[in-house]
């Protein structure tokens, strides 16, 4: 059933401009997360234009932004230096050549300086891309080919990968034993025959798993921090564990850092909590805004690259917008106490929302890592993908939702997105948050 917003009104722009995308373009989007089925029902809202950490919509109203453009936007919007950059290349060398340009060795520097893991890098222009490549690469390294990933994760639209997203339970299987659910019709048969899907944060289902089958399992595949269902931390000693049964068993480890990766901190989550994976990916917080993302690992495993045994090809790769809009935001990134400074607003927040929840006796709670967060209408604990599906309240969820985007606050309608803080977040907007937070929480609590 399609919903309305209370204040339909202060969207008049956007509901117009959504009928009339819809007559061209299908379901009106072009892409399912600003989709109505993904939350943003009855219509998404059409952005005029960003600058740092707000955007203002075609009928003029200006948020504070936790929506970051699913991410990218790690610096905000149109940061200064970064747009230089792109501009300077483009009005003085050019963009694709598809041939390489001296500023990709600097770049890949800066990636391998940052995430030493990264021991050779190749560039590419989606998470998408770079997962699929870097699934393709641990299959030829190891001569295995089975994959284990985990059920609520998000690791792109390829066919080798699209499943077990979101399922529905009736169709999953039983918890500790989840089975590969395509994410939607068009999936080749016997693709999920390659795959064994695992509930998140059950190291002893991991164990038995790798102790049945390891000999025939590549890789494991897996965020650091689950972000593609709301925001569930690893417990304790997890990924220490993971790294240790994978490499027991000689199964690669590949994290996917598209949304963790130079976010958390300049390491990313493997340097923020202290893992050395084989083969990673990075994409969204690489680029400052613009489309790059990169994969890379070991030496050796990269070596198949380097002897053109697999291929890693694109025209766009590395290009020269891509490139240049990287180095500028690592530049960036890599100046003292850009960290500290970032960790420090997003704590504000968190915690801040913490207290109100605490005060108002709220069903809720917060869960977070730096600059990543969520807040859960849920009284229940949240480790892993069920305990999303079973606890989480929905309906809680829109009502938050709605009241916070009528009082200038953007995030994501879906529960299991996330609430990112970028570099150009300020106190004041916190506090003006947190404002807003205890005022919507205070209505929904009344209601």
């Amino acid at each position: 059933m399609t919903m309305q917003y209370q204040q339909p009104n202060r969207y008049r722009q956007s509901a117009a401009l959504f009928e009339k995308a819809k007559t061209l373009i299908p379901g009106g989007v072009n892409s399912t997360a600003r989709a109505t089925w993904s939350g943003w029902d009855p219509h998404p809202l059409f952005i005029s234009h960003g600058t740092g950490s707000r955007v203002t919509d075609v009928d003029g109203n200006e948020y504070i932004d936790y929506l970051l453009g699913l991410g990218p936007m790690l610096l905000g919007h149109r940061p200064a230096a970064v747009t230089q950059a792109v501009v300077d290349f483009i009005e003085q060398r050019g963009t694709v050549f598809a041939l390489p340009a001296a500023e990709e060795l600097d770049l890949a520097a800066k990636i391998s300086a940052a995430v030493p893991s990264m021991e050779r890098v190749r560039l590419c222009n989606t998470g998408t891309e770079a997962v699929l490549y870097t699934v393709r690469l641990a299959r030829a390294f190891t001569g295995r080919q089975k994959l284990i990933r985990f059920e609520g994760m998000y690791h792109g639209f390829s066919d080798g990968v699209y499943w077990s997203k979101h399922p529905y339970l009736a169709f999953a299987g039983p918890d500790n034993a989840p089975k590969p659910v395509a994410q939607g019709p068009g999936m080749p048969a016997g693709v999920e025959q390659s795959l064994i899907i695992l509930p998140w944060n059950d190291i002893d289902a991991l164990r038995e798993t790798l102790e049945r089958e390891g000999d025939n399992i590549a890789a494991v595949l897996t965020e650091p921090v689950m972000c593609n269902t709301g925001c569930i931390l690893p417990k304790p000693g997890y990924l220490e564990a993971m790294r240790d049964l994978t490499r027991k068993h000689g199964v690669l480890l590949i994290m996917d850092e598209v949304i963790t990766g130079f976010r958390i901190s300049l390491g990313g989550a493997q340097g923020y909590y202290g893992i050395t994976p084989d083969l990673s990916v990075f994409a969204k917080g690489l680029g400052g805004g613009f489309p790059v993302a990169a994969m890379g690992g070991r030496r050796d495993i990269m070596a198949l690259v380097e002897q053109g045994r697999v291929s890693i090809a694109g025209t766009y790769n590395a290009n020269g917008i891509a490139v240049s809009a990287a180095n500028a935001t690592l530049d960036i990134l890599a100046q003292p106490g850009m960290y500290e400074r970032l960790h420090a607003v997003s704590d504000r927040l968190r915690e801040g929302l913490t207290r109100i929840i605490h005060d108002l006796r709220a069903p809720a709670h917060v869960v977070g890592v730096g600059p990543v967060l969520q807040l859960w209408f849920s009284r229940h604990p949240i480790h892993n993908y069920r305990d999303a599906v079973r606890h989480s309240d929905d309906n809680a969820f829109r009502r938050w939702w709605e009241g916070m985007l009528n009082r200038g606050v953007m995030f994501h309608p879906g529960a299991f997105e996330n609430l990112f803080v970028s570099f150009a977040h300020t106190e004041a907007d916190v506090d003006q948050t947190l404002a807003a937070a205890r005022e919507t929480l205070s209505e929904m609590l009344v209601a």
